[in-house]
């Protein structure tokens, strides 16, 4: 009996412990509250919170709980509008979005110490849900994302750490309102990973180098239909890349690229 004891103990004690937690201010109805989307290797969170008037605001939650709320200056202060952290580094920079009270996007960095800088792609369009929003950000703070323009056709782009933009379209991406290319992930070597959607509305993969070389894939097995295909969504130190494709019955299936 007393073995059977320790050995419940000891397996307890190896379970994690879960923590969970709500930003002060945060509402509680169907929709609303506090999502945690990225942390960083000190353990640093980001992510939204959606108050009682739903509006969204970003915050920081420290590795000893204590939480920093923000909001980019210039955000939309309506239902669905403000601001939405996506990402953070190493550093502890974060990137993500705000959406102002026209409902048009614009990109954020939000640096260690709390400075804010909004920004938007040279090109993006100023309309309903067009815009700049940013996916991912490296350790020297580098940021990836993508754009909509005036025609609301996508781009993808990289913004340097000194702030210069290069955008970039895959060649067949569709030219279309809703169609283009999405720069998803991006690692240390500035590598990009993301989808292209094609003229038929079917996703595609990419990787582009940051000489400016893309290389397109699609997962053996992805389906060619309407928004079937291959869709990215991470890339490591070494250039691996991994995601899901839905293939012709629509059923999702995981990849790694190695």
């Amino acid at each position: 009996m007393a073995l059977c004891l320790g050995l419940s103990s000891s397996a307890s004690a190896l379970e994690p412990r879960i923590i969970t937690f709500d930003v002060p201010g945060a509402g509680t109805l169907s929709g609303q509250g506090t999502s945690a989307y990225a942390i960083d290797f000190a353990g640093e969170i980001t992510g939204q919170y959606i108050d009682e008037n739903n509006v969204s605001h970003g915050f920081l939650r420290a590795p000893d709980g204590k939480i920093t709320t923000f909001d980019v200056p210039g955000a939309g202060t309506e239902a669905e509008q403000g601001t939405f952290g996506y990402t953070i580094n190493a550093g502890g920079s974060i990137t993500g979005f705000e959406l102002d009270s026209n409902n048009v996007f614009h990109g954020f960095l939000r640096a260690p110490d709390g400075k804010i800088t909004r920004f938007d792609v040279p090109g993006a369009g100023t309309d309903t849900y067009q815009g700049t929003s940013p996916a991912d950000i490296n350790l020297a703070a580098a940021i990836t994302g993508f754009y909509a323009d005036a025609s609301g056709v996508w781009y993808g782009f990289l913004r340097n750490p000194d702030g210069e933009f290069v955008s970039f379209s895959v060649p067949d991406a569709g030219t279309e309102p809703g169609e283009g290319t999405f720069g998803y992930a991006m690692n240390p070597a500035r590598e990009i990973s993301g989808e292209y959607l094609d003229s038929n509305n079917v996703y595609h993969a990419f990787l582009r180098t940051l000489d400016g070389q893309i290389t397109t894939f699609d997962a053996p097995g992805a389906g060619t239909g309407y928004n079937q295909g291959t869709q990215p969504q991470d890339i490591n130190f070494g250039g691996v890349i991994t995601g899901y494709f839905l293939d012709g019955n629509g059923a999702s299936h995981a990849f790694v690229r190695p």
